[in-house]
């Protein structure tokens, strides 16, 4: 790859025109934003901390980026090797190590363990980001999870809804924002295997075995019979035609 050129790579150009067009849309960035960036360990979140490192150079803002993982307490953590690694691109790191896997994994939990530990790791999350003056928090959530959390809601929780793209807290101190909100997981992977980033693999007892992974599963399916139907996913989430849905439920008192 030419030294001049991060994105001279016809992949990592149509990703960095894909966060652009994210990131202009809501307005996810601001000059002397501080940005934590929750790294999972996988792909997205590794791609998307790359992008945001080497869109720095070649635009007319500036920002501070900070690393933040949440170790859920596994055995065979790579926690180590991921500060390492962050710690190699001259970026700070901060390591949560907690038994939240365990919590959501409990006896008590069993039928929904991703849902309770996605819950407490965003909190560790946000609490370090304000610990270190973050009002920004970065995830790695592509177009894919989009569409499968919208899946997930409907067959799971009873009702129509989706992630954000961007989404305000503590009322707008701090702002989350999802910039692979319009990029496809499978150009991620694509990139991430192109320009060979490392590969962590998840302890969790859940990574293949979970909701996600059967709305997964089930979408690949119908991806592969028509592939206009994720595009069409992906727009009527933002094509909801109210007055042809049935009228809500009035809340009980």
């Amino acid at each position: 790859m030419p030294s001049h050129s991060p994105f001279s790579n016809a992949v990592s150009r149509q990703i960095n025109k894909n966060i652009g067009q994210a990131i202009h849309k809501y307005k996810m960035i601001s000059h002397n934003d501080k940005i934590a960036v929750a790294i999972s360990g996988g792909y997205d979140s590794l791609t998307l901390l790359w992008f945001l490192m080497k869109r720095l150079p070649r635009i007319p803002i500036q920002y501070q980026l900070l690393c933040i993982h949440v170790d859920p307490g596994f055995e065979n953590s790579f926690s180590k090797m991921l500060q390492q690694y962050i710690q190699s691109l001259n970026i700070d790191i901060r390591i949560d190590y907690t038994n939240i896997g365990h919590i959501a994994h409990s006896k008590e939990n069993h039928e929904n363990p991703c849902f309770l530990c996605s819950r407490l790791r965003r909190k560790h999350i946000f609490d370090i980001a304000e610990q270190f003056s973050c009002n920004k928090v970065a995830l790695g959530h592509n177009k894919d999870d989009l569409i499968e959390t919208l899946m997930i809601n409907m067959f799971y929780a009873g009702e129509i809804s989706c992630m954000q793209p961007m989404q305000t807290f503590f009322n707008d101190k701090l702002t989350l924002i999802r910039p692979l909100a319009y990029t496809d997981a499978a150009i991620i992977r694509k990139f991430a295997k192109n320009f060979q980033l490392p590969q962590f693999n998840n302890p969790c007892p859940s990574a293949r075995n979970s909701k996600r992974s059967d709305i997964r599963e089930m979408l690949t399916t119908f991806y592969k019979k028509n592939q206009k139907i994720k595009g069409n996913l992906f727009r009527a989430m933002h094509n909801v035609r109210t007055d042809y849905l049935l009228p809500q439920k009035e809340s009980k008192e």
